[in-house]
């Protein structure tokens, strides 16, 4: 680990799948794999992140339904590919049954499939917008008490879950804690997307000098739900380095440590922070 608290990790080619989920589990299943397939045949890619609640719709009733354990077919699914292919996968997010309780939870399996992380979204969206959207997680879903960053192969990770984003002390929390690349699966809407996606994933990038990855569905009209779409991938500068509209497909950048330093050592933000007047540590 070098003085800016940054390891000495490799660069990697990361990939984003934004792929239209239906109500059909095994058929988003089939896609999720396909597109990971392809992002590591033709982006190269060492680590794939999917969307939140992939592989069924973003509905609090299907949610209820469709939810499964760590052990169900999705978990499956990703700790066997991710072995397979020998890549790190960032499994969106699921409806996760615990007991008898239901959380949105980002499972991710390193290149052995070994499960590395398990993010349990902390803030549930509970929403009521006159003309735009109601929506109401909490309805069936329980928060999450845990703030999710790891060790990777490619460097020291951080995971949150869409609402997540909007609040700032967690993710300087997770910068922290020494996250270098934070990823936010995320099903932002068309009420709030237009206004509040694009500048929010920039602002905790440059804020907290991390690359910032946020994946979120393509957008289904013949859902209840209309993603926002328009994953993208920012640098620690605030630098887009990847983008995607609302349609379906795959995006892709290098992310490489060096950058960071170059960021932090040039702009020391992180340095700078007035301890002795606020502390979030």
């Amino acid at each position: 680990m070098d003085e800016r608290g940054i390891k000495k990790v490799k660069a990697c080619n990361l990939a984003v799948c934004q792929m239209v989920v239906s109500d059909d589990k095994a058929a988003n299943l089939k896609k999720a794999e396909k597109m990971i397939r392809e992002a590591v045949r033709e982006e190269n890619a060492d680590l794939v992140v999917l969307p939140e609640i992939f592989n069924g719709p973003y509905d609090v009733a299907v949610m209820q339904d469709s939810a499964e354990d760590e052990d169900g077919p999705t978990c499956r699914m990703l700790s066997t590919l991710a072995k397979e292919l020998g890549i790190i996968i960032i499994g969106g997010s699921i409806a996760e049954k615990s007991g008898d309780n239901l959380y949105n939870t980002s499972f991710t399996f390193n290149e052995e499939g070994i499960r590395l992380g398990r993010h349990r979204k902390l803030h549930l969206y509970d929403v009521d917008i006159p003309g735009g959207i109601s929506f109401q997680e909490s309805a069936v879903v329980m928060p999450g008490n845990e703030i999710t960053v790891f060790d990777t192969s490619v460097g020291r990770l951080g995971i949150a879950i869409c609402y997540d984003i909007r609040f700032p002390e967690l993710i300087r929390l997770m910068v922290l804690q020494g996250a270098e690349i934070i990823i936010i699966p995320a099903a932002f809407n068309t009420i709030t997307g237009p206004d509040h996606w694009h500048e929010t994933i920039k602002i905790r990038a440059v804020d907290n000098q991390v690359y910032m990855v946020a994946a979120s569905p393509a957008r289904n009209h013949a859902s209840t739900y209309h993603a926002f779409g328009h994953s993208k991938i920012v640098d620690p500068w605030g630098t887009v380095m990847a983008e995607i509209d609302e349609k379906e497909g795959i995006i892709s950048a290098k992310l490489d440590p060096e950058r960071l330093k170059k960021v932090r050592m040039e702009l020391p933000l992180l340095k700078h922070r007035r301890e002795d007047l606020y502390n979030l540590g």
